[in-house]
């Protein structure tokens, strides 16, 4: 056991829970978004846009312990990358289930979660 908390990866977990707060604001907005009636995409695009700033801060400061606002610019390019991934996981799941938009975004969260990690972790905040 005390191997497996030593190659534990503690970024990860800090991760996913300042990724919890994070999901919370952004599911919550695209499932508000869809229940006044716009589309799964436009929601997606105001619930990334509108959670980018607060996501920069607190990734940046309790996951990688970085406050270089210099990478924002790389924060946005991985966010525009996982948008495009929610959108086509979004889609598939649409496509090949009988889920409703609300349900296809909430399922694809963990999968777009996981690859913003390693977006972030190998692409914005690299450890140097």
């Amino acid at each position: 056991m005390k191997e497996l908390l030593k190659k534990l990866d503690y970024t990860f977990i800090r991760f996913v829970l300042v990724g919890i707060v994070n999901t919370a604001f952004g599911v919550g907005l695209y499932c508000l978004l869809v229940y006044f009636g716009i589309s799964y995409r436009l929601s997606v695009l105001f619930s990334t846009v509108l959670g980018v700033l607060f996501n920069f801060k607190t990734i940046g400061v309790f996951v990688f312990k970085n406050k270089d606002n210099r990478l924002l610019f790389r924060f946005v390019a991985s966010y525009v990358i996982v948008y495009f991934v929610n959108i086509g996981v979004i889609y598939l799941f649409l496509c090949l289930t009988s889920l409703g938009e609300y349900l296809a975004g909430i399922m694809a969260t963990p999968i777009v979660a996981i690859i913003s990690f390693f977006l972030q972790k190998k692409f914005v905040f690299i450890a140097r």
